[in-house]
Parts: structure tokens; C-alpha cells; sequence
């Protein structure tokens, strides 16, 4: 009952590249198909009704928050006048990173690559795209659980809000130095090279202006109700809502200037629908089978859900992991009485989650498909005109190179 699990993923990740518009037309179709199957199976043969509840309570809460963030953050826009030197644009990546923990990598993603594309228009090369995905889609945002899909669903879980921000801010800072760093040296050099025209266009003045910003009165309501977990849906039913007013009072000129489609959020909560359902399976049988499989050393976490994640969805890959340490160390730790896995690990074995964490945030940067944001932030800027690597290109020439030896020592720093 896991093989539906493994044919949606390899289908996210597959049938993109080789049959494009065939998937474009008929995923909802395999989607469904495949979540009925894993249904049938609990509802009809296991006559189980609590894990699938379960299972859309949580989906549902993933999709309101990531729903309600892409259109709140769709209603604001940046307008830059002027174009960018070196360090102006290692700031806007630093603040997009920050940003990101604020209204998650989709947010900042959508709000800001736009801004970063013009601000580089006389000079933009194919790596201010992907220090962009790196950084602001991945990267940045491992602070908070509104920072990255997989933070959240721990979250959900019962990790606390902000034991993310302390315990992941020392492999924060190790890997976004690394990234801004390379990147100014990168940036630097092709500053100097651009001819003196260009330069003198990039050293102009930046004058920045911002429309919407009614919408951080609903971005504060969304982030609120993140704190809320009585009366049930309430939580759920405040992002609703925030999204509606966002929608009613922001003006269509502002969607229009960003460039603002329903397609990418249709698109997720299509096929994270089927996610969630044919999960269930690969969930219980890894929470079950952790230990044979010889996942147990706090390396073995970090390497295992980040090589998952750089090729599947970074957030069902962190469940699966997770469930991995509950099966692994609470049903051997715990006594009969404990009733709070989480919490047992969290005392007990912080840094397997800590790696889970970051495995799942920092390898989510190494294809277009570790993570949500990084394909809309291609075909973003494929449309502007910048030129991107292929699928396999953007892994030789980027994440081996550049973002690996990031992985390699954050790894060796802490994950030992």
C-alpha cells in the first residue's frame, strides 16, 4: 500500500519533464486516482476511519496556511527604481531569507523575485536565480513554522513555534553566510565586468515603493492565529478569512503588476491532497520499521530525509522521518503512561529533530522540485527572460558546486 505513495512522488518529479502538458491536463486525475486507492484501503479493508480524520485535519491546516499567505502576499507589491549593486542585492537576499520566516518561502518568494529581477535587468545572469531559490525559497526560511511547509506540519505535530527559531538559528547562520557570501563574490565580479554604461545604471539610486500594505494587517491575523488551537478550526477558519478580506480590499491593478494566477496554489492543493492520503501507509509502516532499517544516528537523519527531500516533497519526507524517530525512540523509551511523543523527543533526542529539520529545509533547495516555491521562481523567471539550467543542469552546475559543501558542513558542524 505504499507503492501509491511512490508513484504520485515519482510522477511529481518525473512526468513535468518528460510529458509537460500530458501532466499539466491530468494530474488532478492521478491524484485522485491514486488518494482513492490508499481510502478505500483504510475505509473498506481496515474498516479505519481515525488515521485518515487525522490525516485531513492536518492537510486541511496546511493548505489554509499556505493558501491564505499566497494571497495576501499576492496583494503586495514592490515597484524598484534603480538597479541593484552587489551588496544592495546581498541585503535584498539576507531580507528575503528573514522575510521568508515571516509569511513562509512561497510568500516571499511571489513578493519578492519579481523586484529582484528588474533591480538586475541589465545584468541578470542565471545565478541570481538560483542564489534566489537557494536563499528565499529554502534557505531562509527554517526559523519559524510558517517559514517552510515541513516546519509547519511539525508544528501541527505538536513542536513548539519557537523552538524551531533556537534551536535551527546556528545552522541558519552557517549556511546563509555561506550562500550571501558566495554570492557577493559571484555578483562582484560580474559588477566589474558589465561595461560602464551598465555600471552606471547600477549604481543609480534605489528608490523603493511599496503598494498594498493594507494586506500586513491580515498577515498579522494569519500569523496570530497560528498561536490558537481552541475551539478547533478556529485557527483555520482566521486564515479563511484573512484571505477573503485581503482579496475584497486589495486593488486588481496591484495582482495585475505581479503577475497574479491561481494555477500554482491550484496546483499544490491538488496534488498535496493526494500526497496526503497515499502517505498514510509509508507513515505507519515507517514509524513501525524505523529501527531495521538502520536509521538511527543523528548523521543518518540529516543525510536521510535531505537526500529525500532534494528529490521528493520536503514535507511529506519530514513526516516520514518523524514518524521514523517516534517508531524508533518513544515505542523503546517511553514508558506505558507517556502519552506525548513529541514531547519525549524533544527532551530526549533534540537533535534528531533538529536534523530532520534542517535536512528537509536546506535539501529542499537542491532541485526545482525539493521544494513548492522553486518551480514557480523558474517559470517566473524563464517569463522575464532570464535563462535557466535544465533540470539536471541546475544540479552540476549549482547544487554540487555551490550548495553541497554547505550541506556537507552544516552536517559536519552539528549532525555528526
Amino acid at each position: 500500500m505504499v507503492l501509491p505513495f511512490l508513484f504520485l512522488l515519482g510522477a511529481i518529479a518525473v512526468m513535468p519533464l518528460v510529458a509537460h502538458k500530458w501532466w499539466e491536463r491530468n494530474y488532478p486525475i492521478v491524484a485522485a486516482l491514486l488518494g482513492s486507492i490508499t481510502l478505500i484501503y483504510y475505509f473498506g479493508a481496515l474498516h479505519e476511519t481515525r488515521r485518515p480524520l487525522e490525516s485531513l485535519h492536518e492537510y486541511f491546516s496546511f493548505i489554509c496556511l499556505i493558501g491564505s499567505l499566497f494571497v495576501v502576499s499576492g496583494g503586495i507589491h514592490i515597484r524598484v527604481k534603480g538597479e541593484s549593486t552587489p551588496w544592495v542585492n546581498v541585503v535584498i537576499l539576507a531580507m528575503g531569507g528573514l522575510l521568508a520566516n515571516v509569511v513562509g518561502t512561497t510568500g516571499a518568494s511571489m513578493l519578492l523575485i519579481r523586484p529582484f529581477l528588474r533591480a538586475n535587468k541589465y545584468r541578470l545572469t542565471t545565478y541570481h536565480v538560483v542564489f534566489f531559490i537557494f536563499i528565499v525559497s529554502n534557505v531562509g526560511g527554517s526559523l519559524t513554522p510558517i517559514g517552510d511547509p515541513p516546519l509547519y506540519l511539525g508544528y501541527l505535530k505538536g513542536v513548539p513555534f519557537f523552538w524551531t527559531t533556537w534551536s535551527l538559528f546556528p545552522m541558519w547562520i552557517v549556511g546563509m553566510t555561506w550562500l550571501l557570501a558566495l554570492f557577493y563574490m559571484l555578483d562582484y565580479r560580474n559588477f566589474l565586468r558589465a561595461p560602464r554604461e551598465v555600471r552606471a545604471h547600477e549604481t543609480a539610486h534605489e528608490t523603493w515603493k511599496f503598494d498594498g500594505l493594507h494586506n500586513l494587517i491580515w498577515l498579522g491575523l494569519i500569523l496570530g492565529a497560528l498561536f490558537l488551537s481552541d475551539p478547533p478550526f478556529m485557527r483555520e477558519a482566521i486564515m479563511i478569512f484573512a484571505a477573503m478580506m485581503s482579496w475584497k480590499f486589495t486593488r486588481w491593478h496591484i495582482y495585475e503588476a505581479n503577475d497574479f494566477s491561481w494555477a500554482p496554489i491550484r496546483e499544490v492543493t491538488i496534488l498535496f491532497a493526494g500526497i496526503f492520503a497515499t502517505m498514510m501507509p509509508a507513515l505507519d509502516w515507517l514509524e513501525a520499521n524505523a529501527a531495521k532499517l538502520g536509521v538511527t544516528s543523528v548523521a543518518s537523519f540529516y543525510w536521510g530525509s535531505g537526500c529525500l527531500s532534494a528529490v521528493l516533497d520536503n514535507a511529506p519526507t519530514y513526516l516520514n522521518f518523524l514518524s521514523a524517530a517516534i517508531g524508533l525512540f518513544v515505542s523503546e523509551g517511553a514508558d506505558s503512561s507517556f502519552v506525548d511523543p513529541i514531547d519525549y523527543l524533544l527532551k530526549n533526542h533534540p537533535a534528531h529533530i533538529a536534523a530532520i529539520s534542517i535536512g528537509s529545509v536546506f535539501f529542499g533547495a537542491c532541485t526545482y522540485i525539493g521544494n513548492g516555491p522553486n518551480f514557480m521562481v523558474k517559470s517566473i523567471a524563464e517569463h522575464a527572460g532570464a535563462r535557466m539550467p535544465s533540470f539536471f543542469g541546475y544540479i552540476f552546475k549549482f547544487t554540487i558546486p555551490i550548495l553541497l559543501p554547505m550541506l556537507v558542513l552544516v552536517g559536519w558542524l552539528f549532525f555528526r
